[in-house]
């Protein structure tokens, strides 16, 4: 059978990861069952191809499998018409759930990890907020008066984060973090992270927390101090849309990314897409309420925080949200 005739929209088992500064809107918020750790659940990994992890398929033919097998059988079937063979699978799926402020930190671009080298990989990521707890905060970018002179000067104060572009958080905004930005998730936020495949951070300043082990967690601050775009003062928040329609709408939230395209679809009734001819694969989000994806009997049903991916030859499918009011999904491509 061809890969057209097999391949189906795929959902994947998480992946939980404790850290320290981890929260509870997954558990309150999504309703998901956490399993027992000695510290909290910060981040679950929606998707994921990486020696380390990889996600494995939940339901249908191929479940039990893995992303990376499925990829290595399927290539650009799966993957697209930029498939390299031999690759991994381009992009990574992230749920964060902050309950304490993550570091400040940041990811190298291409040419910092020439210059690191010891196996540094590029990282630009979008966030998209999902839910935000009142006072909730991000910090990402450098304001457009700080110099690399003060930045040095307050690495290690808390201070630092007045030399930051701050904003007050709320549900429908999305950030997108080029490599190079300087960064930090505040507490209260609740965030879908799209993201090229790499894990690759550099940690400079901890707001003096101790890790799990009650020791401080290790800092990077010359390889990040190295990673850090300077240059880069663009204002990174993309305004999420204002009230409810009762109509279908679609929203451009990263369109001039090398890495990825990402699209903001808020549906009130059937939204009929097509992968065309297999240039990507469509991978779909759901940020509130559940929606079913596919065509005729190769469908599956996705809840909030929840994940599908679209085969690159899958061609004609729709998405059709399952309940009253308006369903939000978040469409990313290569």
């Amino acid at each position: 059978m061809t890969a057209e005739s097999k391949l189906y929209p795929l959902t994947f088992v998480p992946v939980y990861m404790e850290r320290v500064w981890g929260g509870n809107m997954m558990t309150e918020l999504l309703e998901r069952e956490l399993p027992d750790c000695d510290a909290p659940i910060g981040e679950s990994w929606e998707l994921v191809d990486r020696d380390e992890v990889n996600s494995v398929v939940a339901a249908g033919e191929f479940a039990g499998k893995t992303l990376g097998e499925l990829v290595k059988i399927y290539g650009s079937s799966l993957v697209g018409s930029k498939y390299v063979e031999g690759r991994k699978f381009p992009l990574m799926v992230k749920l964060i759930d902050a309950g304490e402020r993550l570091s400040l930190q940041v990811h190298p671009d291409e040419n910092a990890c020439r210059e690191l080298g010891g196996g540094c990989e590029p990282k630009t990521e979008m966030w998209y907020v999902m839910a935000a707890r009142p006072g909730a905060k991000i910090f990402a970018g450098l304001d457009g008066s700080a110099t690399k002179v003060q930045l040095m000067d307050m690495l290690d104060s808390a201070d630092i984060e007045k030399l930051m572009q701050v904003y007050n958080s709320q549900g429908g905004d999305a950030y997108y973090i080029a490599a190079g930005t300087l960064h930090a998730i505040g507490a209260g936020n609740l965030i879908l992270e799209i993201q090229q495949n790499s894990d690759t951070t550099f940690r400079v300043n901890d707001w003096g927390r101790v890790g799990i082990d009650g020791k401080p967690r290790a800092l990077h601050k010359e390889q990040g101090l190295k990673s850090i775009d300077y240059t880069r003062r663009t204002n990174p928040r993309v305004p999420g849309a204002v009230g409810e329609r009762d109509f279908n709408r679609k929203f451009d939230v990263v369109k001039l990314c090398p890495f990825f395209q990402v699209s903001d679809l808020r549906l009130h009734s059937t939204w009929n897409d097509d992968t065309g001819s297999g240039e990507s694969f469509h991978l779909l989000s759901a940020v509130k309420n559940r929606v079913r994806i596919g065509r005729g009997e190769r469908m599956c049903v996705i809840s909030p925080g929840e994940t599908a991916l679209v085969p690159a030859c899958f061609g004609v499918y729709s998405v059709t949200p399952e309940g009253p009011g308006e369903a939000v999904v978040i469409k990313t491509t290569l």
